[in-house]
């Protein structure tokens, strides 16, 4: 399919016309910024804070996409409570379109599900990679901000969605093995990879002093082995009882406890992003993502 081919798939797309995403002042060629979410290690409340930031961009006016690139077990759908029918493995097998596995979130953000219990979307091969980069550019110019919610850990899958993003978050907690597992990532990115730019945000946390000494613990690490790269601190989530609560009612807690502690935070982190330039300049659009995630496997 050539690229006039996809833009003309654009107009006529189904997504558009169903509702699950908006276009309007949306200018031709103008992809979304593309930031991957990850940690080290797993239980940190990485999902939970990318449902939470989604829906806080949402609040912003953006038109959101939230990918859960946790590929072969779903997370973020069963988080927020929602029917995801139909997944990326049926796109990959091309039983569905792309529109037709989208779902809508809270506060209207577009969501892409991840297959549960499958096997073979833990490491995808190039030519499934090919066909994921043609979905995507097709439907490049209808968001404003590509989520990307990875595993944990330093799977193939998880360094490619973290080579590949303009901006990469890394989630870290209190725990030494949560600060030791965030710099296990950092230092595979930098050191294999050349990811030199990375933002810290601390989770779970009592306060600002809490998250600022585990931001100093991550940063003198990287100093010392690492060398010259560049560590962001994005700030804290703090911990709160509403959001364990929200979790239980299968709801992002900025959805039902928008004056919680945490929600306020989140609210925050979105507006500080969003001010933000690009980490990774490339040329601001999806398609850069793409190219630079097939980059990525062929010279891993």
């Amino acid at each position: 399919m050539d690229q006039a081919e996809g833009l003309r798939n654009l107009v006529t797309n189904p997504a558009v016309s169903a509702g699950l995403v908006d276009r309007r002042d949306k200018p031709m060629g103008q992809g979304p910024k593309v930031i991957s979410v990850s940690s080290g290690k797993g239980g940190v409340g990485k999902t939970n804070i990318v449902a939470n930031l989604g829906l806080a961009f949402s609040q912003l006016g953006k038109k959101v996409l939230v990918l859960d690139a946790d590929l072969g077990l779903a997370n973020i759908d069963v988080l927020l409570g929602l029917n995801s029918r139909y997944t990326i493995e049926h796109l990959l097998k091309m039983e569905k379109r792309f529109s037709d596995i989208l779902i809508k979130g809270p506060g209207g953000m577009s969501i892409i599900p991840a297959g549960s219990g499958v096997l073979e979307l833990v490491n995808l091969n190039e030519e499934q990679k090919l066909f994921l980069l043609n979905e995507f550019d097709q439907h490049a110019d209808l968001w404003d901000l590509l989520l990307i919610d990875t595993a944990a850990g330093i799977s193939s899958n998880v360094i490619y969605f973290n080579t590949a993003a303009h901006d990469c978050m890394i989630i870290a907690t209190p725990e030494p093995t949560s600060i030791t597992d965030a710099y296990a990532l950092i230092k595979i990115l930098s050191m294999k990879h050349s990811r030199k730019e990375f933002m810290i945000l601390v989770n779970q946390v009592s306060g600002e002093k809490e998250a600022k000494e585990v931001f100093k613990k991550i940063n003198k690490v990287v100093d010392r082995f690492l060398g010259s790269l560049s560590l962001d601190y994005l700030g804290f989530i703090p911990f709160d009882e509403n959001v364990s609560k929200a979790v239980r009612f299968q709801k992002a807690v900025l959805e039902i406890y928008p004056r919680s502690p945490s929600s306020r935070s989140f609210t925050e982190l979105a507006k500080l992003i969003d001010e933000k330039p690009l980490g990774d300049k490339g040329n601001g659009n999806v398609q850069f993502f793409w190219k630079k995630l097939l980059q990525s496997t062929r010279e891993g």
